[in-house]
């Protein structure tokens, strides 16, 4: 395994406080279930730009929906 971030060593040692064992699989299930919580707490959004006469849309960035999606691709590399 290799070194985790601050903040998804955490979210693994909560888990680890309530669950002797923890498998892949339950680390898999964490990480969908924080991509369901940045889904409900920061949903994906969109912004218009204006460029050249036309409007177009870009995925606006969210700081929390970031930050929950890193630790669960982190979680889902291990």
């Amino acid at each position: 395994m290799s070194e985790l971030s601050p903040a998804a060593q955490e979210v693994l040692d909560a888990v680890h406080e309530i669950m002797a064992d923890t498998c892949i699989a339950e680390v898999l299930a964490i990480a969908a279930a924080l991509r369901v919580a940045a889904d409900i707490v920061a949903p994906l959004s969109y912004e218009d730009v204006w460029i050249d006469g036309r409007i177009l849309q870009y995925e606006k960035d969210d700081p929390v929906r970031n930050k929950l999606l890193a630790i669960a691709d982190e979680l889902e590399a291990q």
